[in-house]
């Protein structure tokens, strides 16, 4: 017996929604323009019953308890992807003006040849000229609704200058893609989106510290697990900020970026990386922005922010000697109070911690050495990554190379690539001693010291 997948669910659902926004939308035009209607009023028509409903987008409705109004604009973001053309009723001209009606809203994009609404245009399908019901819908679009807490759709204004409704309504990707396929989306990184999911095969068996650090590691899995027993049923809300700030750091290949991927591995939590010195911008404003929409877009999800190299943002405030510092100190002020209001994780990693403003060491609830790894430990990192057997070392010349050449982990993964591309191409299924001697030579030459 074939079962309906998530999105055959919410096709469904959305003709029905897609055919009574049209009848309203009708009913609208005909009201607004005074011609025959069979109703007095938009509310007259009815929404669909959702009650029996069982896709994503039906029980997403009922449990946030969309009313009349939200459910209009939710739908109306979502028809520019699904139904474009039903918004075309839109295009028609002011004759007495040979233009666009200008409460109609609208905007017009790069490629897309369909109507593509604004505020201005949910505006007029709810209040029309009703300047009460256009006040409440300001309410409705604003920051402090659920619609932009948890990011599921925006007004999207490009010009502080214009007016509130001119923005444009854009439904999150998330949400676009929960709501017709029924899969969670997780953006990638691109121009708009500076930060990558980060994942391993590895698991914490893999990770070599020394026990204080994972300790200190334990300490931030307890406080992921239990926060809500802390600040909720303890009621420790009243006196602590939600959220945990941490500072890794330590030298390059011990093990910062694999203890962030782990911790969010184990409580079940998509770990986005974000390097800083990727995406600073010389150009006033851009870095603010560009790391206001991760921030914005992590704040309804249950995301761990991991900043690698963060340093080139996090560092040193300088002197304001000049427009450029003053803008500098600006962007660091700007990421402090994004990070202290964050309400989940947020671990910073740099290779210096001296590099760090006090401003920031001083919020944060952790701070984590991570040290280069001691013979003992060189030797269980060896060991692991030996383990497949693909060589003929014995135990005392394993023990004998931890013991000679301080290597991290990381240089340790980088000589084992190095000696198993040497094996082979000098026709060799197993590696030996010499392959990993040469790659030792080369990470310590890339470290800068001598073989």
């Amino acid at each position: 017996m074939s079962t309906i997948s998530d999105g055959g669910k919410n096709s469904t659902t959305l003709e029905r929604e897609l055919a009574w926004f049209n009848r309203v939308l009708e009913a609208r035009i005909a009201l607004y323009f005074e011609n025959a209607c069979p109703v007095q009023s938009i509310y007259e028509i009815l929404p669909p019953g959702l009650d029996r409903d069982d896709s994503t987008y039906a029980r997403f409705v009922k449990s946030n308890g969309f009313n009349y109004d939200e459910r209009i604009i939710l739908i109306l973001s979502l028809i520019p992807h699904i139904r474009p053309h039903l918004l075309d009723t839109f295009f028609i001209h002011n004759k007495n003006f040979d233009r666009p009606f200008t409460e109609f809203g609208g905007w017009k994009g790069m490629s897309h040849g369909g109507f593509l609404p604004t505020g201005e245009t949910a505006s007029f399908i709810l209040a029309a000229g009703d300047l009460d019901k256009r006040f409440e819908l300001m309410t409705l679009l604003g920051s402090d609704h659920g619609f932009a807490k948890q990011n599921i759709l925006r007004l999207e204004n490009n010009s502080r200058h214009e007016p509130f409704f001119s923005g444009a309504l854009v439904i999150s990707a998330e949400y676009l893609s929960l709501f017709t396929t029924g899969a969670a989306h997780k953006p990638d990184y691109n121009i708009a989106f500076p930060a990558k999911l980060t994942t391993t095969r590895l698991t914490w068996e893999d990770l070599v510290v020394p026990g204080q650090v994972a300790e200190q590691i334990e300490h931030i899995n307890c406080w992921i697990r239990h926060t809500g027993t802390i600040m909720d049923e303890w009621g420790y809300d009243r006196v602590l900020k939600p959220g945990y700030r941490s500072l890794f750091y330590g030298p390059p290949g011990t093990g910062k970026t694999l203890t962030a991927t782990l911790i969010g591995q184990g409580v079940g939590m998509d770990v986005y990386r974000i390097d800083l010195s990727m995406i600073v911008s010389k150009y006033i404003g851009e870095t603010e922005k560009n790391l206001a929409n991760v921030f914005d877009q992590a704040e309804s999800r249950d995301w761990i922010l991991f900043f690698d190299e963060a340093d080139a943002l996090f560092g040193k405030r300088t002197q304001a000697n000049s427009s450029n510092d003053r803008h500098a100190n600006q962007e660091i002020s700007y990421l402090l109070q994004r990070i202290e209001d964050f309400p989940g994780l947020v671990i910073l990693a740099t290779n210096l911690k001296s590099n760090i403003d006090d401003a920031f060491a001083r919020r944060f609830q952790s701070l984590v050495y991570f040290p280069e790894p001691d013979a003992e430990d060189r030797l269980q990192l060896w060991q692991r990554v030996l383990s497949l057997n693909h060589h003929n070392l014995d135990e005392d010349a394993v023990r004998q190379i931890a013991t000679k050449y301080r290597l991290t982990g990381g240089a340790i993964v980088n000589v084992l690539r190095y000696a198993a591309v040497h094996a082979l191409r000098r026709d060799r299924r197993r590696i030996e001693q010499g392959d990993l001697i040469k790659g030792i030579s080369r990470e310590l030459v890339k470290e800068g010291k001598t073989p």
